[in-house]
């Protein structure tokens, strides 16, 4: 029996001829017209603010009693002065549901939509069978004032990776600086395009000012590449920073203490700071600190003695974790920060100092203990680990793994990104290795359970910003942190 797309006594491949069925061409008309109604109907759902010149010209008419234009032109008036006070008021709320809008309409008509039959050929990603051209559909287009979201639908047997190798192709085609490839949560046939248009990371980023009362699962630290603000979430989790030198690992780190500055004066969170280099980072801010260890050698008999000390903090952050955890157990999975039990977040400057460079190897045994101990399941009980690291292989950090949250920044070698992002983050635009040094803060954020990470600018903290924050946030009845290595003023 001759199979299906097989060979015929040693001939051509079996050729299945279907029959054609005749639609008459009022049938073809009403199913087009059907369906552009209701995609029609579908956007108006999706854009609801459209009908409102429509509802105050409606309502204009039916208020203002007289014949002619003016019941229009009433309504048209109320309608530019609703506009101009709603953008001085809510500035930010007028941009997204306004301005963003208008303009991905406008991008999306005459720029994208315009181009992509042309785009999608040159780029192979069109596909031609039987002489019949099939296209990625192009689902909806959103804009910022920086970056252009194109939501696609990819064609049967194209995957990320296909769009992702395209990437460059797509950012010259479409005249944008980058173009990068985002998943879409919960559908395995659409995808997201970024094109930067252009780039709100050149120019440094102020400190963000921190909300009365802030979520700490929600912390504004940076600025997105689409100019919007990017929030960090530092409850129940563990944090890893990691850069060359001059890449601004101090800012990662002061944006987070800066941010934390209201839960410090409040005492619902705590820092306990380690700053292996002498205090040279952290020791301006150390008022804000209930814990501060700089293991001064100059303080200490011998090295041992300074590496001892870094061992004996974090022992004591797996002393809180045991005793909340047995508080915990069977009450709830996630530590809720209170006065009485606030959220530890310990911060150490130099990673590599602790695991990689001591001396004293009982010291070293016993960081390594704790920070492993700390890095397992301290984040579920309220005790965050945020560490800075130049250096990410393995053997420099054992630990590297454990951290949910991961910040490249400037890196020395491409390969790096792979280590700190995981496999493939570099091939779906985290190009840490290209960040120039020009532009200290900016790196990728990742984190576990999704696939891209988000290239950031982190604030630019000062000395005087440091200062202004120990004077805002140190806590009132505090009269100095509990200081090790440090000599008392």
């Amino acid at each position: 029996m001759n199979r299906l797309g097989g060979d015929q006594h040693g001939g051509g491949p079996f050729r299945l001829n279907v029959a054609k069925v005749r639609v008459p061409l009022s049938a073809v008309l009403a199913a087009w017209a059907g369906r552009k109604i209701l995609d029609g109907l579908a956007w108006l759902v999706r854009h609801p603010l459209v009908l409102l010149p429509l509802i105050v010209l409606w309502v204009g008419a039916r208020i203002v009693d007289g014949p002619g234009l003016w019941p229009i032109l009433l309504a048209l008036v109320g309608l530019v002065a609703g506009l101009v006070v709603w953008r001085r008021k809510a500035k930010e709320s007028y941009t997204r549901q306004v301005s963003w809008r208008l303009r991905g309409l406008v991008r999306g008509r005459f720029m994208y939509r315009f181009a992509w039959q042309p785009a999608m050929v040159t780029t192979g990603l069109a596909v031609h069978v039987d002489g019949r051209e099939y296209l990625p559909k192009v689902r909806s287009v959103r804009s910022t004032g920086a970056v252009d979201q194109i939501r696609v639908r990819m064609l049967p047997g194209q995957t990320i990776e296909d769009w992702a190798t395209a990437g460059p192709r797509l950012a010259q085609t479409f005249d944008a600086q980058e173009c990068r490839v985002r998943s879409v949560h919960g559908s395995r046939r659409e995808l997201v395009l970024w094109f930067l248009v252009h780039d709100p990371l050149t120019q440094p980023v102020d400190v963000y000012e921190p909300a009365a009362s802030i979520d700490l699962a929600s912390l504004s630290v940076a600025r997105r590449e689409d100019g919007l603000s990017y929030r960090l979430r530092l409850l129940g989790t563990h944090l890893l920073v990691v850069g060359a030198t001059g890449s601004g690992k101090g800012s990662v780190i002061w944006s987070l203490i800066a941010s934390l500055g209201p839960g410090i004066r409040d005492r619902y969170a705590q820092v306990w700071a380690l700053d292996p280099k002498g205090g040279m980072e952290l020791a301006s801010g150390r008022a804000l600190f209930s814990r501060f260890v700089y293991g001064d050698p100059d303080d200490a008999t011998t090295t041992q003695a300074f590496e001892v000390d870094f061992a004996c903090v974090l022992e004591e952050a797996v002393v809180v974790m045991r005793r909340r955890q047995a508080a915990l157990r069977g009450v709830t999975r996630l530590h809720e920060p209170t006065v009485e039990e606030p959220l530890i977040v310990v911060v150490i400057d130099e990673l590599a100092s602790l695991t990689a460079y001591v001396q004293d190897r009982d010291a070293k045994k016993r960081i390594l203990s704790a920070l492993s101990l700390l890095l397992s399941p301290g984040r579920a009980v309220g005790v965050t680990v945020v560490g800075a690291v130049q250096d990410p292989r393995k053997e420099v950090l054992s630990v590297r793994d454990l951290f949910p949250t991961r910040i490249a920044l400037r890196l020395s070698e491409a390969e790096q990104v792979g280590l700190v992002l995981g496999s493939g983050a570099r091939d779906r635009g985290a190009l840490c290795d290209r960040i120039p040094e020009s532009l200290p803060g900016v790196g990728y954020v990742g984190i576990d359970g999704i696939a891209e990470p988000v290239r950031v600018r982190f604030s630019h903290v000062t000395d005087h910003h440091i200062d202004r924050l120990v004077e805002a946030y140190t806590p009132a009845e505090q009269s100095g942190a509990e200081l090790t290595g440090v000599q008392a003023a």
